[in-house]
């Protein structure tokens, strides 16, 4: 059969079914029709390449599907050797809760090997000296106890500068300047004169005049060592028998030129300041007291200093003097603090941070960690033998330090735990729960004639079980 005639019947038989132009075609759906219907393309299903198309796109999804299964059970084995650890340790840390025992009275008992593995440890209720600290800022400054200042008391200008600049160090007895002064010098003939006259005087013989030595030259020595001149020069100018032109000015102190107001041939006048030295030994650090915390500061408390500029390095002085006025604008007054300084390190004008520890009182007190503050009270545990630990409920008064005071609830000498307390506490939590609960049933067994605890034998006693 060839392919023209082929077309043409097939041509007729559709020819009766085709629609004519602009008519609508209408759908057969009767019964007949929708039971014979089959998909469009299930002509294909008996072609081979479909097949094999149709099982590699099944084989290719399978396949990956595999892929992604491994992978997920790949991660998780990953996830679960991390967190091995982890679950080990809480498993141990609960296996160790679980295995404390709450009383129904709270009271928790710990074997031996359960204090050292929580890390419980325990302090001792004593009577303590209570002290009063306050932690504010100071300023130093040189102690004005040992400022020295460089004035003579004669006039004239100045020869020679030994010392010429600020900062300088120099030492008791140093040589600081060289004075020409008139004056001095008039005096030093006199000296030389009253010796002269002196010595006539003892060889003389007219009848009527004294053969002893007058008192002119212990007067005119006395008058150059008011005015300053050491008795080594004095001595010089007797010895030599000549007047010195110049006077050595020298240092009364040892320390540091702090100020200096001479230059080289300057003249100068009786009561002028030329030199001050500061002696910085000893130091005082003025401190700013809050007007709340004046009554706290007391003379002769300890104080500890830091400096920013030596960290790790404390001083320890004391308050020598506290200021009787209140600064009008900051509400502070001062408190001056005397620190030695022998190294010479502290410096006038560094800002130091001072803690001030004053005694006060006597009081009954525990270490503050011993105290377990839960909002509504105040919680000590109490080392009541065997290992167990009981709470008590105690008065809180003024904390100082390491040391909290106790109004009510101890005795001194007993044993109160100062770690783990917040372990021990949700145990002995836990027990208070179960009494309650106790209590509980216990009611409702009186009222329900027992039924209840039939019903609920895990009711009638505490469980021990580990919690979840």
């Amino acid at each position: 059969m060839n392919h023209d005639s082929m077309r043409d019947d097939i041509d007729a038989n559709t020819a009766p079914n085709t629609p004519s132009a602009g008519a609508i075609p209408s759908a057969d759906v009767s019964p007949d029709a929708v039971h014979d219907w089959q998909p469009r393309n299930s002509a294909h299903r008996g072609d081979p390449r479909w097949h094999r198309r149709h099982w590699t796109w099944v084989l290719v999804g399978v396949a990956l599907l595999i892929m992604v299964l491994v992978a997920v059970v790949l991660r998780r084995g990953a996830n679960a050797r991390k967190a091995a650890p982890a679950v080990a340790a809480n498993a141990s840390a609960a296996q160790g809760m679980s295995s404390m025992q709450p009383s129904s009275d709270g009271a928790v008992a710990l074997t031996p090997k359960q204090i050292q593995q929580f890390g419980v440890t325990f302090g001792t209720v004593e009577q303590r000296t209570l002290t009063n600290e306050i932690r504010t800022a100071g300023i130093v400054t040189a102690d004005q106890a040992k400022l020295a200042s460089v004035t003579p008391r004669f006039g004239g200008y100045i020869e020679r500068l030994y010392v010429n600049s600020m900062g300088q160090p120099v030492h008791k007895g140093q040589p600081l300047a060289a004075v020409y002064s008139p004056d001095v010098l008039a005096a030093e003939q006199e000296l030389l004169l009253a010796r002269g006259l002196d010595r006539t005087l003892l060889t003389s013989s007219i009848p009527g005049v004294p053969g002893t030595p007058a008192d002119l030259v212990t007067a005119s020595r006395r008058r150059l060592q008011l005015w300053g001149v050491s008795a080594a020069q004095i001595d010089d100018v007797l010895r030599t028998g000549k007047p010195s032109p110049t006077v050595t000015l020298y240092s009364p102190t040892s320390g540091f030129v702090t100020e200096m107001k001479v230059v080289q041939g300057q003249a100068i006048q009786a009561g002028m300041d030329l030199y001050t030295i500061t002696d910085l030994s000893q130091v005082w650090v003025d401190a700013e007291i809050r007007e709340a915390d004046a009554a706290l500061v007391r003379v002769g408390a300890l104080a500890t200093l830091s400096f920013a500029a030596y960290p790790g390095k404390q001083y320890v002085g004391r308050v020598g003097y506290i200021y009787p006025t209140v600064a009008a604008q900051s509400r502070t007054l001062n408190a001056r603090i005397v620190v030695s300084n022998s190294s010479g390190i502290l410096k006038p004008g560094m800002y130091a941070t001072v803690n001030i520890a004053t005694p006060t009182r006597g009081a009954l007190t525990v270490p503050s960690s011993a105290v377990v503050q839960t909002g509504e009270r105040s919680l000590v545990f109490f080392d009541v033998g065997g290992g167990r630990l009981a709470p008590h409920d105690v008065g809180v008064g003024r904390t100082s330090g390491d040391y909290t005071e106790i109004l009510s609830g101890v005795e001194a000498g007993q044993r109160v735990v100062t770690s783990a307390q917040f372990l021990i506490d949700s145990e002995s939590n836990l027990g208070e729960v179960m009494k309650s609960m106790i209590g509980a049933g216990s009611s409702s067994n009186g009222s329900r004639g027992g039924s209840d605890t039939e019903a609920r034998p895990d009711m009638s006693a505490p469980s021990t079980s580990k919690p979840r």
